[in-house]
């Protein structure tokens, strides 16, 4: 299925070195021998990255634009192997792996526009009599090399995130993948260093370099790196942040996304989108809807309708087209989510739908009256469960949405502009969805989070504004 060269692309070669076997999360079976860097290698990719840095800046913008449009290109021809690919490394269902590959070539092409996009404004500087006869405009510039680390649950579309912004921008970039899913990551940077070599650009443009905490230390904490950008948890996250100091941190992290109902909400639409946004990617998704805060006289209703759909939640092989939950990443994340589920019941919650597992895959879990400091309610839960809470009023649920260090997105179901636009004003998130799942996002709007949940923008557009720094000119004629 993957053709490309064996081990690690670094500088402009692959490094053999050791491997580890990739498994699929729902049977334990071997998928790949997946190359594993050491720190070593990690700084060598740093040289080699600021050895290219003065030639990649230096890139003519349809140079730039032709190695995305043609890396896109490339990874449509193979789409469905791709597809298939991450189903088997992250064993997430297969109509949710369609929806990662389709995104990334938005992804891609979106980057890829986006290089025509980068411009500077003049300034008017005779604003003060000191600045009479002078002429002042800015341009954008490259930040230099870029730190892109990405999460297990959606490593395809991650990895583009960091790297098309970072060659849009100019910057050559060196990845790390989640060492439980390095193998789509690795093809992808096959794929965009095969157009680089076809239009004159360096290889090392694109590199990626696997392993674990210790090789991503030595990536964030070397001084010649421009930006770090990071998804994954929090706790990481606000190491890398600390680590990485005073260069530029792009994080986006954890969160436990609410979705309002209104009294006035449509409850047909709102149960509609707890199934929809709650389950995919098997709950591995840091804006798949956790909690659930309903106005308590539609709560019955609401949850009757729920308890009953929730039999559409189909269980079982990530490889089948019906499946919507499967196994998690690996058995120490499905140990701690039960654990959880544990902790919530013990804490006074009801269980309302599933709270077990079969064949080491949990079963879709509903949980009523979850209390604060249930880790269930506080924290984010990575997996298939979703907790209800009631309130007397929206603005008593606008509350507790915000009632938490994370801040990512937020849905409201409403009838009403007037609650709509409320939320618009009062919830303390990155951003609102009105009548659709939290887990909405398009892959070219600013996406990002306040609190906890990180900071920068990610979406092409804004990632390359975070991957680029003003340079100010002040000519005197």
């Amino acid at each position: 299925m993957m053709s490309h060269p064996a081990g690690l692309p670094i500088g402009p070669k692959w490094i053999e070195t050791g491997t580890e076997p990739v498994t699929f999360p729902y049977d334990g079976s071997v998928v790949a021998e997946a190359p594993v860097g050491t720190k070593e290698l990690a700084r060598l990719a740093i040289d080699e990255a600021v050895a290219v840095k003065a030639e990649v800046a230096a890139l003519p913008s349809r140079i730039r634009r032709d190695i995305l449009t043609s890396a896109g290109r490339a990874l449509a021809a193979h789409r469905e192997e791709f597809e298939q690919l991450l189903v088997a490394e992250t064993g997430k269902p297969l109509v949710d792996c369609k929806v990662e590959v389709a995104r990334t070539l938005v992804t891609l092409q979106a980057a890829a526009e986006e290089v025509a996009r980068l411009h500077g404004e003049t300034v008017p500087l005779d604003l003060l009599p000191s600045g009479d006869g002078l002429v002042g405009f800015w341009t954008r510039r490259p930040i230099g090399v870029v730190v892109g680390i990405a999460g297990f649950n959606y490593p395809l579309l991650l990895a583009a995130h960091k790297i098309a912004p970072s060659i849009a921008a100019g910057c050559p970039v060196v990845c790390k993948p989640a060492p439980a899913t390095p193998l789509a990551t690795l093809w992808l940077a096959h794929l965009l260093r095969e157009a680089p070599v076809e239009a004159g650009a360096p290889e090392a443009i694109v590199q990626v370099v696997t392993g674990d905490a210790e090789v991503g230390s030595t990536l964030v904490t070397d001084p010649r790196v421009g930006a770090v950008s990071f998804t994954g948890s929090a706790a990481v996250g606000h190491q890398i942040a600390r680590d990485a100091a005073p260069r530029k941190t792009l994080l986006e992290l954890g969160s436990n996304a609410a979705l309002v109902v209104a009294a006035d909400a449509d409850l047909a639409a709102a149960a509609d989108a707890v199934l929809r946004g709650g389950f995919y990617a098997s709950g591995q998704a840091c804006i798949s809807v956790q909690r659930v805060i309903v106005v308590d006289s539609v709560a019955e209703e609401f949850t009757t309708l729920l308890k009953t759909r929730m039999k559409e939640v189909v269980v079982g092989d990530p490889r089948d087209p019906a499946t919507r939950v499967s196994a998690l990443i690996d058995g120490r994340s499905t140990a701690r989510v039960l654990q959880w589920v544990e902790n919530a019941v013990s804490a006074g919650a009801r269980v309302i739908a599933g709270g077990g597992s079969e064949s080491g895959v949990i079963m879709p879990t509903v949980l009523a009256d979850v209390p604060d400091g249930a880790p269930c309610w506080d924290e984010e839960v990575f997996g298939p469960v979703v907790c209800i809470r009631t309130v007397s009023t929206v603005e008593d649920a606008f509350a507790v949405v915000n009632n938490s260090r994370y801040g990512l997105h937020a849905s409201v179901f409403t009838r009403s502009l007037e609650t709509a636009f409320r939320a618009l004003d009062v919830l303390e998130v990155g951003g609102v969805v009105v009548n659709e799942v939290p887990g909405f996002r398009s892959d070219t709007m600013p996406y990002g989070g306040v609190k906890d949940s990180g900071v920068g923008r990610e979406g092409p557009r804004f990632a390359v504004e975070e991957l680029t720094v003003t340079r100010m000119a002040v000519i005197r004629p």
